[in-house]
């Protein structure tokens, strides 16, 4: 196998660990989330979170990743043989997520290719997207161009790809994230759903905007799939891992904040005040915010800049989807990164296929009374990812212990967080994974 490559500096780690987390999860799942429990309040309780509980669980992968030089499948093995299974299950996680992740992706791309072309109006139609989703021919081959330009970075490797790609695309997306939101802000009637957001509602809260909020945090931060431990794999020995995480979570945290800006405050102006339309899950990126970009002044160019701004939070995402799958197969079975990438785009493409026409050619065929895409997220989130999240925290709290993570933190520095982390780590964590893996499977939140 090819010798192992890592980021050249500590900004190419941070940048594409940061892309990583900030995905789709953050442009529609965290507005609709806020708007949904109470603004200010569900935004004070992310917040509290996610310099804990985030902070925790994170630093825990990209330190184990760090300390093995490997990828998941692997890492929990070589420091205890016995728990190797849980690199298996995490592997699981991208292998299930990254073809159905490019479906999604392949929507996003022909939204923009649509605003970019001067087609906007003809999107904000009530009967546009599920016309779209619901065709053979336009879906795979969008799908296509998606898992396509994913590849190409791939190949280019860790540093000469991924790299040099996050560097240029994630500043690209901060500036075009405060753009958007300084504009959004402007349109008549937008403060008002402004200071919504903002504001706390102290009678909202209950113990459903701290599950939710803890759920939204887990999946945003690209948790429990061993994305973060193979991007750890990668990390340099000097660089700080305590400083590198509070980075990542802050920049993180950022584009969630500005994204919640950018949509609640337009769309409450859109709704004359009718948060019902923010609570619309996956639609209110391809039903409403056309609708919203349709009603504004120079709303054409807005929506184009924001698919953009979309694309490129998904593209980093589905990249580090395909390099933690690909990182697991060299590991497993040592073979060449221009190999493991042409193997992983043909299957990926052919198991993208059923999601990809679930709700067309497909759709009369469920699982569990779910379509193809569903059934996939519900697997992959909702059951994978907090078991694996819960294995991980015993593990590393009784089995190994916090110290072995310690010894790995303070080769680059002193670790100034250990009590919170050992304290979070063998109480606290835990008991926050069962949460959310009962609420997620009882349909809680």
């Amino acid at each position: 196998m090819e010798n192992k490559s890592g980021f050249s500096s500590r900004l190419g780690f941070v940048l594409a660990a940061a892309g990583s987390a900030v995905g789709l999860g953050n442009l529609w799942r965290f507005p609709y989330l806020a708007a949904k429990y109470g603004g200010g309040i569900f935004l004070l309780v992310y917040l509290i979170l996610a310099v804990t509980f985030g902070f925790t669980l994170m630093l825990t992968e990209i330190t184990i990743g760090r300390k093995t030089g490997k990828s998941c499948v692997d890492a929990f093995g070589m420091l205890n043989k016995k728990f190797s299974f849980i690199g298996y299950l995490a592997a699981l996680v991208p292998i299930i997520i990254f073809p159905y992740y490019c479906v999604i992706g392949g929507w996003v791309t022909k939204f923009l290719t649509l605003f970019a072309t001067g087609g906007g109006k003809s999107a904000a139609a009530d009967e546009y997207f599920g016309g779209f989703i619901g065709q053979t021919g336009q879906p795979l081959v969008f799908l296509g161009i998606f898992m396509a330009v994913t590849t190409v970075i791939i190949l280019a490797g860790v540093q000469n790809g991924i790299e040099k790609v996050s560097k240029v695309l994630m500043p690209m997306l901060a500036v075009m994230t405060v753009g958007i939101a300084v504009y959004a802000l402007t349109i008549p009637g937008a403060m008002d759903g402004f200071v919504y957001y903002l504001k706390p509602n102290f009678s909202m809260f209950s113990i459903k905007t701290v599950v939710a909020a803890m759920g939204q945090l887990f999946y945003s931060m690209s948790l429990a799939m061993g994305i973060m431990i193979t991007y750890g794999s990668y990390m340099s020995k000097e660089n700080d891992l305590e400083g590198s995480v509070r980075q990542i979570e802050i920049f993180d945290t950022c584009i969630a904040f500005m994204a919640g800006i950018m949509i609640i405050p337009p769309i409450f102006a859109f709704s004359n005040g009718d948060t019902s339309m923010l609570q619309q899950g996956p639609t209110l990126m391809f039903v409403i915010l056309p609708k919203v970009f349709a009603s504004m002044p120079g709303g054409q160019i807005v929506g184009a800049v924001f698919f953009v701004l979309v694309f490129l939070a998904a593209l980093t995402s589905s990249v580090s989807l395909m390099e933690t799958v690909l990182s697991v197969i060299q590991d497993k079975f040592h073979i060449k990164r221009t190999i493991g990438c042409i193997l992983i785009l043909i299957i990926s493409f052919l198991i993208a296929i059923p999601s990809a026409l679930g709700y067309g050619e497909l759709s009369s065929v469920q699982i569990l009374g779910r379509s193809f895409l569903d059934f996939f997220d519900f697997i992959s989130n909702n059951i994978l990812m907090p078991i694996v999240g819960l294995f991980t925290c015993i593990f590393v709290g009784y089995i190994v212990k916090p110290a072995c993570i310690e010894e790995e933190i303070n080769i680059s520095g002193k670790f100034k967080s250990k009590k919170l982390y050992t304290v979070m780590m063998k109480y606290v964590a835990p008991v926050f994974m069962v949460i959310i893996l009962v609420s997620s499977l009882v349909g809680y939140v």
